[in-house]
């Protein structure tokens, strides 16, 4: 089970509705597809989406990184040898989800050794999770008829709705539009993506005081530290952080700091190893944790799901899981479908995933 190649393809599919948020607004997947193969022929797949407004990432740099850094480090390692691969990716700085594919397809390829799903080696808590789906900034009747229509067609009822604009009432506007709507039976929570300040988060917050949310995540800036602080002392739900709690470390100076009640763990930034630790010192701290996502693909998806559904904490809430659905298409031979809301982790060993090599040769971008 030694690692004998690392390869980084990047592919480009159109998204057939841009999203759009406070942070960005991304009209195509310009993902790297990122394979792992082993000298008994095993190849594990993962999925790198790159943020360059957020982690500071571009398909390039991440194709760079891997061929020119992380792959020569990792080759002659075994797949069990997972620390020592976290300890040598972590010699370089940044780079999340250049590090966090090479991760998950390890993940992927020794299941597929071993003949038993990633699920079952990380926890095997369970075989699905809930589907939270993402509204990007649209007017209020467009968010409604898309929540209506995720609600209609996949039965989806949890939605995370993007805030952050100015003025604050545009947001709380299309917040209270879609409580009426959709009516009780829907659960809801807002994410600003660092887009207001302390100030105006609270004031957001008071004016939805009655709509019943869930979480409130990210709605000012980290690095404004008492101004975070204020703000999640005047909150009555829990506040989640996510950009600025990616690491151990980051977790346990938001949480105890003040500066967040509840967490964000995105697979496409720390991997099946990483998130593993984000989890178990949620755990221990009792913290609420949302499995987020990174405008990932199927592929991605797949992964969230297959992390999510390994543990009780993470299982708990619905996952953020469809945001490949505004995609035009995909790299898997089988799409994924969500059904009655919910996502069910792939059968088989690994990841359960097959790339369609026809759809691949059409989508890659490095030819």
């Amino acid at each position: 089970m030694k690692i004998t190649q690392v390869e980084a393809i990047p592919f480009a599919i159109p998204y057939s509705k841009p999203l759009r948020f406070a942070s960005g607004e991304v009209h195509t997947a310009e993902h790297v597809l990122v394979r792992v193969r082993t000298d008994d022929g095993i190849v594990g797949v993962a999925e790198a989406p790159p943020r360059p407004f957020t982690y500071g990432e571009t398909q390039a740099g991440i194709i760079a990184v891997i061929e020119s850094i992380f792959a020569p480090q990792l080759i002659g390692l075994s797949l069990v040898e997972r620390e020592v691969a976290h300890e040598r990716l972590n010699r370089t700085v940044g780079n999340p989800t250049a590090k966090s594919a090479i991760d998950m397809a390890m993940w992927d390829a020794l299941g597929r050794s071993l003949d038993v799903s990633v699920t079952e080696l990380l926890g095997g808590y369970t075989d699905r999770m809930q589907v939270s789906h993402m509204l990007g900034f649209d007017e209020p009747a467009a968010m409604v008829a898309e929540a209506e229509m995720m609600r209609d067609t996949h039965g989806i009822t949890t939605f995370k709705v993007k805030v952050g604009r100015r003025p604050v009432s545009l947001d709380t506007a299309v917040v209270r539009a879609l409580r009426e709507n959709l009516g009780s039976g829907a659960e809801l929570y807002v994410d600003g993506n660092r887009g207001w300040t302390a100030a105006e988060s609270a004031r957001a917050m008071k004016e939805m005081s009655d709509l019943d949310l869930l979480f409130a995540e990210e709605l000012c800036p980290a690095d404004d530290v008492l101004g975070r602080r204020w703000l999640v002392q005047q909150l009555d739900v829990p506040f989640i952080a996510d950009e600025s709690a990616v690491t151990p470390a980051d977790v346990t100076r938001e949480i105890l700091g003040g500066s967040a009640t509840a967490l964000s763990i995105k697979t496409a930034r720390t991997g099946f190893t990483g998130s593993q630790r984000t989890q178990h010192l949620a755990e221990g701290l009792g913290l609420e944790v949302v499995m987020g996502n990174q405008i990932d693909g199927q592929l991605g998806s797949l992964c969230s799901v297959a992390f999510g559904a390994a543990y009780r904490l993470t299982s708990h809430r619905a996952g953020e899981l469809s945001n490949f659905l505004a995609m035009s298409d995909d790299l898997l031979a089988e799409p994924l479908r969500i059904s009655d809301g919910e996502l069910t982790v792939r059968p088989g060993s690994g990841l359960g995933a097959e790339i369609d090599p026809d759809k691949l040769r059409h989508y890659r971008s490095d030819r």
